[in-house]
């Protein structure tokens, strides 16, 4: 399953690179393995490999071979088989290839050794991530978070992987002794670092901490879109907030979370959130550095997972997303039903798109769209208002005929079911949010005249 992308468009200052994907029989286990997650093993060897085709390219590297090897059972020395590892040496050396990214963890022995029997660069799937996420890191927060996680990452690296962090160094003068190894001078310099990093990140963390509650007292309903990473989050939420959010078919095109007011049919105005992509195998040192981001979705008061529902791993993507979502404490809302916007319906031929549009149908939270077409997408934001709406309380409210700017308030934000008016006062039945509730006594409160 070897491809060679074309090479004739690539200009020759971007770094030659190799694509391993190293395929594990379906439910193989072992370490060290690709696929040695339950979700994992139900994946097409060919989707993983152009996933890793494409995460490659979002830092433009140049792929000039890729591949899914056959693994049977992964070796402790070179995760790959030894037959393997010898003909792709062959392979790097005629193509002239500096970088090799193998789409599975590697031990700190594995990726020495691949190193040294390939004669280049080798970085396994958590490293590839770590190099991206640098790439697109905008914000100080998002910066403080990449650098975090990969001293976290770096950290674990520091077990004999190199020679010549088993050198000692002298002490410091008088107090003698054999002094420190450089291995436990490197990971005591990035064990400082972390510490500075994540009190800097606490300081951040205060400081959203605070942007929600001044939310709060605004206070709107949070919408978050969740999704895997390219289903198109962020071309949804363009196209409804008319923002103008980086959206572009790429892996991890945005990582900052953007967030934009949003008036929905009913008028209930809405805050929509943007978050970071989720992927497979999304590296632990990745979740933790950014659960102070991913905490948005745990404000949301209701969550939109995107997929791309024309990808043949759609089914597959969905499950990894509800794994990070379980993992951020979201479960109860998971088991409840998220809803679930079916994307990029445009791209069905027109079997799948029937198909699609029948399974919807017997699933009232299931809505088929397309972010860049516009179809479908009123009938999303119809069922974030009916969502929306279900918590509302039914307020009686008598206000004088002279109020019209009350009146007006309340048909803005509320659902007036019923209305009854005499010489002097209208008379409205109407169903409001709780903090909707909450801000039209205070309305009305701060409007009274003193007595």
């Amino acid at each position: 399953m070897a491809s060679r992308p074309s090479e004739s468009s690539v200009s020759s200052s971007r770094q030659r690179a190799l694509v391993v994907h190293p395929a594990r029989k379906a439910g193989g286990r072992g370490e060290g393995s690709a696929d040695s997650s339950p979700l994992s093993a139900v994946r097409l060897p060919e989707a993983r490999l152009a996933e890793a085709i494409g995460l490659a390219q979002a830092i433009d590297l140049d792929i000039v071979l890729a591949e899914a090897v056959p693994v049977p059972r992964p070796r402790p020395a070179t995760l790959l088989g030894k037959g393997a590892v010898e003909r792709l040496a062959d392979a790097i050396a005629d193509a002239e290839i500096g970088l090799a990214v193998i789409d599975s963890p590697l031990t700190p022995v594995q990726q020495r050794n691949l190193e040294k029997a390939w004669g280049c660069k080798v970085i396994d799937r958590t490293g590839l991530i770590l190099e991206i996420f640098g790439a697109r890191a905008r914000t100080r927060e998002g910066t403080l978070q990449v650098e975090l996680a990969a001293l976290s990452y770096q950290r674990s690296r520091l077990v004999r992987s190199w020679t010549h962090l088993e050198r000692q160094r002298g002490g410091f003068g008088f107090l003698g002794g054999p002094g420190e190894t450089q291995i436990e001078a490197d990971r005591r310099m990035i064990g400082d670092r972390i510490v500075k990093l994540e009190r800097e990140l606490d300081d951040v963390k205060r400081t959203r901490d605070l942007h929600r509650k001044a939310r709060r007292r605004v206070p709107y309903p949070i919408v978050a879109l969740v999704g895997y990473t390219n289903a198109g989050k962020s071309t949804l939420f363009n196209s409804i907030t008319r923002a103008e959010v980086m959206a572009k078919d790429m892996l991890f095109a945005t990582l900052d979370p953007t967030m934009r007011t949003l008036d929905l049919p009913s008028g209930r105005k809405v805050i929509l959130s943007d978050t970071v992509g989720f992927i497979s195998d999304l590296p632990h040192e990745l979740v933790a550095a950014f659960r102070a981001t991913l905490e948005e979705v745990l404000e949301a008061d209701v969550v939109v997972h995107v997929r791309d529902i024309s990808h043949p791993d759609s089914e597959a993507q969905a499950a990894d997303v509800e794994t990070v979502l379980r993992e951020l404490g979201l479960a109860e809302m998971v088991d409840n039903g998220l809803v679930e916007g079916l994307n990029k319906i445009d791209l069905l031929d027109a079997e799948r798109r029937e198909e699609v549009f029948n399974q919807a149908s017997r699933h009232e939270t299931r809505l088929p769209f397309s972010a860049v077409t516009g179809e479908g997408v009123p009938a999303l934001l119809a069922e974030l208002d009916r969502r929306l709406g279900q918590g509302r309380t039914v307020l009686d409210v008598s206000l004088l005929l002279t109020d019209g700017a009350s009146i007006a308030w309340l048909y803005r934000h509320g659902e007036v079911v019923a209305r009854r008016d005499n010489q002097s006062h209208a008379y409205l039945r109407v169903k409001l949010d709780a903090a909707d509730v909450r801000r039209f006594h205070q309305r009305q409160a701060t409007s009274r005249p003193p007595s």
